[in-house]
């Protein structure tokens, strides 16, 4: 339980503002703890929002012209 973040630490993990932390918690698009009044957020959480919105790039598109 040590390594619960609070949204502050959150922010700073993920180089974003507190604010867009709140609207992720307040839209739900992350999972956190609520410890009476205090919100916090596991580590796992954060990586698992990261990976959900990784995007592979595409392969390189092809030429389709040919040499004159």
């Amino acid at each position: 339980m040590d390594n619960l973040l609070t949204v502050d630490e959150a922010a700073e993990r993920l180089r974003t503002s507190t604010r867009f932390v709140r609207r992720l918690i307040e839209e739900r698009r992350i999972a956190y703890v609520k410890l009476g009044a205090h919100v916090r957020i596991e580590p796992d959480a954060l990586d698992a929002f990261v990976a959900a919105g990784r995007v592979t790039p595409a392969a390189p598109a092809v030429s389709m012209r040919r040499a004159a």
